[in-house]
């Protein structure tokens, strides 16, 4: 009998491969994917490094608008050395600059002394700067720091002395905002002291920085017996210190008469 063998080596008439990708053609297809990937992630992570950056330069920004503030009431407010007219300028790139009401209170023997001192106020993107009684308070609470003390002065213990300087701003309302203000600070100051006799003394301030407050009450040996009092119901809480004591007090307004323009 006579047949024709199976035949065992591959079919080469080319019909039975036909639909099959190659090894390269699979390696080419992998290189194209992993190309778009890496393209795809690069964007990502640039846009992620362009914002990053972006916030970064805002946030400095704002930081420097904030020392430029507070350097600018420094130079500019200085109502215990200086009488009579005074001016200097105060300027940021971006933020508004507005008076707020605030009271100081000295509390003593059944009588209270209250002086609207007032506030001027700068706040832009998070960062805040207060002039307040002769105080210069910058940041936020519970955050915020005091760049320059408040003119009280107070010796330790019974039988001294008890000076309270209340620089009231005596100004019309102030809201200045936008971009790129410079605004000139225009005072003209006078100087009033009352003598308030002796006795054991409490004084009291309105403001929304409160822990700063309490630490310098903390620093002129007084003791701090509140945060939180709100004296005349408006919503404004004042922090009260106690001077250990009796002594002689004095009460001095330097009255500033601050104009902006």
């Amino acid at each position: 009998m006579t047949g024709e063998r199976p035949r065992t080596g591959p079919d080469r008439s080319g019909g039975g491969g036909a639909g099959k990708a190659t090894p390269g053609a699979i390696r080419a297809q992998s290189n194209v994917v992993g190309v778009a990937i890496l393209l795809g992630l690069t964007v990502v992570a640039m846009g992620a490094l362009t914002a990053g950056i972006g916030a970064v330069v805002e946030e400095n920004a704002a930081t420097a608008d904030a020392h430029r503030v507070s350097d600018g009431f420094d130079r500019s407010l200085r109502p215990v050395e200086t009488t009579g007219a005074h001016r200097g300028r105060v300027s940021f790139a971006e933020g508004t600059l507005r008076t707020v009401e605030r009271d100081l209170r000295v509390i003593g023997d059944g009588t209270t002394h209250t002086v609207q001192v007032d506030a001027l106020v700068y706040e832009g993107d998070g960062h805040r700067v207060a002039f307040l009684a002769g105080a210069i308070v910058r940041g936020t609470a519970p955050g915020a720091v005091m760049e320059r003390q408040p003119p009280i002065t107070a010796s330790r213990g019974s039988g001294g002395v008890l000076v309270v300087g209340a620089p009231k701003l005596n100004a019309s309302p102030v809201a200045r905002s936008g971009s790129e203000v410079s605004a000139t600070l225009h005072t003209d100051v006078t100087h009033d002291r009352t003598r308030l006799g002796e006795g054991e003394y409490t004084v009291a301030i309105e403001t929304e920085t409160p822990r700063a407050w309490e630490r310098a009450f903390e620093r002129l040996g007084a003791t701090v017996v509140a945060t939180d009092r709100d004296f005349d119901g408006d919503g404004v809480t004042s922090v009260v210190a106690r001077f250990p004591g009796d002594r002689v007090a004095y009460l001095v307004v330097h009255d500033m008469r601050l104009e902006v323009s």
